[in-house]
């Protein structure tokens, strides 16, 4: 009654026979399991854009990340001030 890939994802079936849908047909009532993967792209990519938080220990790469967390805030107000003027 499905298709053969879709076997493994039912779960449970249930007929009830004394339903009252005005019919001759019974009531089926299936749960089911869906199962979502990600693409190997994105799980690749994903895995590039992780970040080495112990490297904000040193002083010096510390002092480069906050220059440029500023500088991005900075930029931001700038361009929200830019576009309240218009």
């Amino acid at each position: 009654m499905i298709e053969r890939r879709w076997h493994s994802s039912i779960l449970d079936v249930r007929i009830f026979r004394e339903a009252d849908c005005d019919t001759d047909d019974y009531l089926v009532v299936a749960k089911v399991r869906e199962r979502l993967a990600a693409s190997k792209q994105t799980a690749q990519k994903f895995d590039g854009e992780r970040f080495n938080r112990r490297k904000l220990n040193e002083l010096q790469i510390r002092k480069q990340y906050q220059i440029g967390f500023t500088n991005k805030f900075a930029a931001l107000e700038n361009l929200s001030v830019g576009e309240d003027k218009h």
